[in-house]
């Protein structure tokens, strides 16, 4: 284990690390935290607090995790962020801890936070997400999986962003990004589908069950049509059974609940933008 820690690398003798974690120069690891097997933490790395993180993930330099959130509410209780396996974590990323006890901020496998990345207490990323430079994540996201963020973004507290979307750089979003769709400007608006992501996930693929082309008319009648959202949704129902319409239709209804922003609307009509 000695060879793989720098002698400059302070580490409290409670942490937990696999004997295969490599561990740069001037690195600081609390008490608390716990390290899976093949990491590679960078010089200058800071980890604090409650944080379990797992394994092969590489944590470039300058990098802090699990210091306390940037919360008025947080009263000192010990909260988690746990990260999962194969995420690349890249320069000066913060990631900060839950405010209340018993909750996480969450981050799970293969997703790639590029430089100046912050996570705000309380977020759940899920996998496969990958987030430009200097996006900024307030409190309580949720990103669901294959995600992608362009660079210098803005994301307000409590907002959900749906699975295969693409949000453009330099955007603001303060309601929830539904799936699928391809998000831009200030303010945002839904744009068109997520063309290019989705046909590069496989969805125009004859495996995928047309998956493509069912997206393409979902689109039309939320964004196209003229129906209220509460009518395209009626409509969405009507299409053939598949689970990529079934979970739009879901996220859909749910920005709709008590406590939800609302979905970020389509662009004005007059420009062609989907295909």
């Amino acid at each position: 284990m000695a060879t793989l820690i720098h002698p400059t690398a302070v580490i409290h003798p409670g942490a937990d690390l696999h004997p295969t974690v490599q561990v740069g120069a001037y690195a600081v690891i609390g008490a608390k935290v716990s390290v899976g097997a093949g990491t590679v933490i960078g010089h200058h790395v800071v980890l604090e607090g409650f944080t379990r993180i797992g394994e092969r993930n590489q944590i470039f330099p300058g990098a802090a995790i699990g210091l306390e959130p940037q919360d008025m509410k947080y009263s000192g209780d010990d909260t988690q962020v746990v990260i999962g396996d194969d995420n690349c974590i890249r320069e000066y990323v913060t990631i900060h801890r839950a405010t209340h006890a018993g909750e996480v901020t969450s981050i799970g496998n293969h997703n790639l936070l590029m430089a100046y990345t912050h996570v705000g207490h309380n977020c759940v990323i899920a996998n496969q997400v990958i987030i430009t430079n200097s996006v900024a994540l307030a409190g309580h996201i949720h990103i669901e999986s294959r995600a992608r963020i362009g660079g210098v973004v803005g994301v307000h507290q409590f907002v959900h962003i749906g699975q295969h979307s693409m949000i453009g750089g330099m955007s603001r979003i303060d309601r929830d990004v539904p799936p699928y769709m391809l998000v831009e400007g200030n303010p945002s608006r839904v744009r068109s589908l997520n063309t290019v992501g989705l046909k590069r996930a496989g969805f125009a693929d004859p495996a995928s069950g047309n998956a493509y082309q069912m997206l393409k008319k979902a689109f039309r009648l939320l964004y196209r049509s003229g129906l209220t959202l509460n009518q395209a949704l009626d409509q969405l129902n009507l299409l053939p059974e598949n689970e990529h319409i079934r979970h739009l239709h879901n996220f859909m209804q749910q920005t709709q609940q008590p406590g939800r922003r609302g979905a970020i609307p389509a662009k004005m009509r007059g420009t062609r933008t989907d295909d």
